[in-house]
C-alpha cells in the first residue's frame, strides 16, 4: 500500500489513539491510521507530538521530518529495530570490504551522471557526451567523474545564470528543499532495510548520520531537479510556501522503472535498499536503481 504524506504547517497538537494519529488544531480535528503515514512533516515551532504518538509512528516505520526556522528540514527521527535480523545486517555493513564499496560508489555515480544525461537533453533539446563520462568512472570514481559531470550540468541547465551551493541564491533554496525529503524518504528505506544510515559507501564525514542516505539518493537527485525547472516555468515565486511544498512531496509518489515493473518513488527506494542489503550479504553484485524515464 502507497503511504501517505502529511504536511503541518499551523499549529496543532498530534496523539495516538486506537492506533490513530489524532490532529487537534483550533478549527478542527481529523484521525488517520497510523500504518498509512510515511512521512510526517513538521513545519510549525507550535506543534505537539505527544511521546505514545510518536513511539508508534516510529513502530509503523514512519518517517517523521521536523523543519526548522527556514522552513527546510532540520532533522528526522526513524526506525532503528526495524528488521528481524539488525544485527546480522549491521555486521555485514560494517565488515564490507573497501573493493565493495568502491564498486558500489562506481554504479552509483554511472546511475547519477546517466540520469543527468537524460533530463538536461530533455530541457534543452541538445545532445550532451554524458554517456561518454560514465564510460570514463572508474572504481570509486577516483578521477571525480561525478564533479566533471556536475560542472557541465550545472552551467547548462537553468536559462538564468546559476551557480549551485547550499546557502546560495534561488533556485537554490528550491533545490534544498527537495534534496531534503529526498534525503529522508531515501533514509527511511535504508532504516527499513535495516542498513545503518551513518556508514557511508562513499560519503564518510563524522558530523553527518545519513552518509549512506547521502550516497544512495544521488541518482534520484534528478528528479528534484527536474521538479524545480517544472515549478519555474508554471510559478513565479521564489520563496518556499505551501504550495510549493506540496509540489514537492509530490515527488515521492512519482512514478520510477524498472525492468519488470513501474513503481512510485518511495516504494522503488525501498527496492534499491533492500537490493542494498544484498549487496553486503553477498546475494548481489549491484545495487538495483530504477530508470527514471520510461
Amino acid at each position: 500500500m502507497l503511504k501517505k504524506t502529511i504536511l503541518l504547517e499551523n499549529k496543532a497538537s498530534l496523539t495516538a489513539k486506537n492506533l490513530q494519529l489524532v490532529i487537534k488544531s483550533e478549527v478542527r480535528e481529523s484521525t488517520i491510521p497510523i500504518e498509512d503515514i510515511g512521512f510526517l512533516v513538521i513545519d510549525h515551532p507550535e506543534i505537539y507530538l505527544s511521546i505514545p504518538a510518536m513511539n508508534l509512528l516510529i513502530e509503523y516505520n514512519s518517517a517523521v521530518i521536523l523543519c526548522g526556522n527556514n522552513h527546510l528540514p532540520n532533522g528526522m527521527f526513524l526506525n532503528l529495530n526495524s528488521h528481524h535480523i539488525q544485527q546480522e545486517i549491521f555486521k555485514n555493513q560494517i565488515d564490507a570490504s573497501v573493493p565493495l564499496k568502491k564498486q558500489l560508489w562506481q554504479q552509483t555515480v554511472i546511475e547519477k551522471i546517466t540520469n543527468q544525461g537524460i533530463l538536461l537533453e530533455k530541457i534543452t533539446g541538445e545532445k550532451n557526451s554524458f554517456d561518454f563520462l560514465c564510460t570514463k568512472v572508474l572504481s570509486g570514481d577516483s578521477t571525480n567523474m561525478e564533479g566533471v559531470a556536475a560542472s557541465h550540468y550545472w552551467k547548462s541547465f537553468f536559462e538564468v545564470k546559476f551557480k549551485r551551493e547550499r546557502f546560495g541564491d534561488y533556485p537554490n533554496n528550491f533545490l534544498n528543499y527537495g534534496y531534503a525529503i529526498l534525503r529522508a524518504a531515501t533514509a527511511r528505506a535504508l532504516s527499513g532495510s535495516g542498513l545503518l544510515n551513518t556508514l557511508g559507501i562513499h560519503h564518510k564525514s563524522k558530523y553527518n548520520a545519513f552518509a549512506l542516505a547521502d550516497d544512495i539518493m544521488e541518482p534520484f537527485r534528478p528528479i528534484v531537479d527536474e521538479k524545480v525547472f517544472e515549478i519555474m516555468q508554471k510559478y513565479d515565486e521564489q520563496e518556499l510556501n505551501t504550495l510549493l511544498k506540496s509540489e514537492f512531496l509530490q515527488i515521492l509518489t512519482r512514478t520510477v522503472y524498472f525492468k519488470e515493473e513501474k513503481s512510485p518513488l518511495m516504494v522503488a527506494l525501498q527496492k534499491t535498499a533492500s537490493s542494498l542489503q544484498q549487496c553486503y550479504t553477498g546475494d548481489r553484485k549491484k545495487i538495483k536503481y530504477p530508470k527514471l524515464w520510461s
